[in-house]
């Protein structure tokens, strides 16, 4: 994936323990108050930058919420799609073990992303109307992160790329998560690898079209989870997997609840059906399989 340029390194100069614990001597305990330079943690968080991007259209005070929350989730959205893409690269060095770290960090990261819900919890057709209509056709439908979380996970669809094509890079890094093998892809390939019945079919297809769920995959969890010893690394990869999709399965229960509340069955934003178009999606399923596979242990 190609990146774009990043911002200047934040210019903060380390310190180790033996300075900070001299500089607290010297400070009797205190914090530090006089700096040469802007404070550190503003060169390294930017965070006078976050805080300039709250750019709100009206003057209702709730439009600030709605605002800010979503690029809370905008954040969350990105920060996820980090930990699932270190997590596919070391499955597709075949190391588990080294996977599961930033899989466990990315059910975290969407527990905090299902949290920011809370925030909109206030907001009722009311106090959504006073502000909506000036946000046009703007709809979270169009979030590009959150469409490489969907790609991500194995949901594809090459259709729901095409409203990014304007954005060059943006459209070009989408359709790359598209066409590449997903998490899930890559955890069928590991089974593969370990022996596991697996069709010739599923490691060696197009992509960037959404996979039928398999029996024989299925079969192979089943399999898995027949042994509960605490060194099967695939069950715990499995029970980790399952968490990811709780949470986001989550997420997306919080996101129609919330239209539900400040909608009702209105037409979205972004011109889909609302409510129904949402529970549609919800009907697509993560990684099926490892769901399949309870029914038949």
């Amino acid at each position: 994936m190609q990146r774009q340029r990043l911002p200047e390194r934040p210019r903060v100069r380390p310190v180790n323990a033996q300075q900070r614990a001299a500089r607290a001597a010297a400070n009797g305990g205190e914090p530090t108050l006089e700096l040469a330079e802007r404070t550190p943690y503003e060169a390294y968080v930017h965070a006078s930058t976050l805080h300039s991007l709250q750019q709100t259209l009206s003057r209702d005070p709730g439009e600030m919420s709605f605002l800010m929350v979503s690029q809370i989730m905008e954040l969350y959205f990105g920060l996820t799609c980090f930990e699932l893409r270190q997590a596919r690269e070391r499955l597709r060095d075949d190391d588990v073990w080294a996977a599961l770290a930033p899989l466990r960090r990315a059910a975290l990261h969407l527990e905090g992303l299902n949290a920011a819900w809370r925030g909109l919890r206030w907001m009722t057709p009311a106090d959504f109307n006073r502000f909506r209509n000036l946000l046009g056709e703007g709809s979270g439908f169009q979030s590009a992160m959150y469409r490489n979380l969907e790609f991500l996970l194995g949901l594809k669809s090459a259709s729901l790329a095409r409203p990014f094509h304007r954005q060059p890079q943006v459209y070009a890094d989408l359709v790359e998560t598209l066409r590449a093998p997903s998490l899930w892809d890559e955890v069928i390939a590991v089974l593969a690898r370990r022996g596991f019945d697996v069709p010739a079919g599923l490691l060696d297809r197009d992509f960037s079209v959404e996979a039928e769920p398999s029996a024989e995959v299925t079969a192979a969890w089943v399999e898995v989870y027949a042994d509960a010893g605490p060194d099967n690394h695939l069950r715990i990869l499995g029970e980790t997997l399952g968490e990811i999709v709780e949470q986001f399965d989550d997420w997306r229960h919080q996101h129609l609840k919330a239209v539900r509340r400040t909608m009702g069955a209105k037409v979205g934003t972004g011109g889909s059906a609302g409510a129904a178009w949402l529970r549609r999606s919800m009907a697509r399923e993560v990684f099926p399989e490892l769901w399949a596979a309870r029914t038949q242990m």
